[in-house]
């Protein structure tokens, strides 16, 4: 399912959104059968979204997908159900909240991976995978759109990477999510300065 992932949300992805529920997970004294299980399944359905530019939403598609590879688990019906729950309401930009502590937990570990040096990297990465310029001051960030050439690193840091931290769920991941935030914020205000020519 990975095989032809974009760098962004690729299979080392999916590995460090695990490691992150192994760090959290045990913490929070979720059910971590259900947790790993969501981790490793929860961006199946990316392509797509990606493949349409947006128009999937890749959280409701990963939730489907996996629907048949969970039901041939041992799981309960109970954790069948929390592992879909989990996927579908992973995303930052989405109609389902998470419910379940396994769900929170996973959405955290997702954004905490969105945020810091990691985020900032991927942004940019996801940038170029759409063809994104570098940067563009001349243009009002609410007039752009996503997918396009104005879908730049800066644009996701101000449309959704400066609200991660604000939107975490667990005691510990706002710890982590507060020192990630605050390096990626210094790194922004950096990058205009030398953007600008300034130093």
């Amino acid at each position: 399912m990975f095989s032809n992932a974009t760098g962004s949300h690729d299979w080392e992805h999916t590995q460090r959104v695990v490691q992150l529920c192994q760090h959290i997970g045990p913490i929070e004294g979720v059910d971590m059968d259900v947790l790993l299980a969501a981790a490793y399944l929860h961006d199946i359905g990316r392509r797509f979204q990606d493949g349409s530019n947006g128009k999937v939403c890749h959280a409701h598609k990963g939730a489907e997908l996996a629907e048949p590879i969970i039901a041939k688990t041992s799981f309960t019906q109970e954790q069948q159900q929390n592992v879909l729950h989990c996927i579908a309401a992973h995303r930052f930009r989405n109609n389902t909240d998470p419910q379940t502590m396994e769900a929170k937990v996973l959405f955290d570990a997702d954004k905490l991976d969105a945020i810091g040096a990691v985020g900032v990297a991927r942004a940019y990465l996801f940038a170029g995978e759409v063809g994104a310029c570098l940067h563009n001051p001349d243009i009002n960030i609410e007039d752009t759109e996503p997918y396009s050439r104005n879908d730049t690193g800066y644009r996701e840091y101000k449309v959704k990477l400066c609200k991660i931290r604000d939107r975490v769920l667990t005691d510990v991941g706002r710890r982590m999510a507060n020192e990630r935030h605050a390096f990626m914020e210094h790194f922004f205000e950096r990058f205009l300065y030398e953007y600008e020519g300034k130093g």
